[in-house]
């Protein structure tokens, strides 16, 4: 039985590479906050904490995974956060979060 070829037929038009793709769909983002590398994913069976609203980000949820790059300490595995995608895209114009001050009694109440 003959095997059927998969190179491109003779004749064909190029498809050019989707770069986008080959790279895992990673992108470096400059901003006014330092250099990002930024990651679409589609969600997987975990709950994360947007660090931008610090509301859930429900599993399966699509959402940004974004790391600093020009981070002093060197950007590692636990460096990485999940992020609403609008909240990336709006950290510039947001204070930072006070992850779990309105939770806290105060002190003397």
């Amino acid at each position: 039985m003959a095997r059927r070829s998969t190179k491109r037929p003779y004749g064909a038009e190029h498809v050019p590479l989707d770069v986008h793709r080959a790279t895992g769909g990673r992108t470096v983002q400059d901003g006014p906050d330092g250099e990002w590398v930024v990651q679409r994913v589609r969600g997987g069976e975990r709950d994360y904490r947007c660090p931008g609203c610090d509301q859930p980000v429900p599993a399966g949820t699509a959402h940004v995974v974004a790391w600093r790059t020009d981070d002093w300490r060197g950007a590692g595995v636990e460096d990485r956060r999940h992020w609403h995608a609008a909240c990336f895209e709006a950290r510039g114009r947001r204070g930072p979060t006070t992850r779990g001050a309105a939770r806290r009694p105060t002190r003397g109440a």
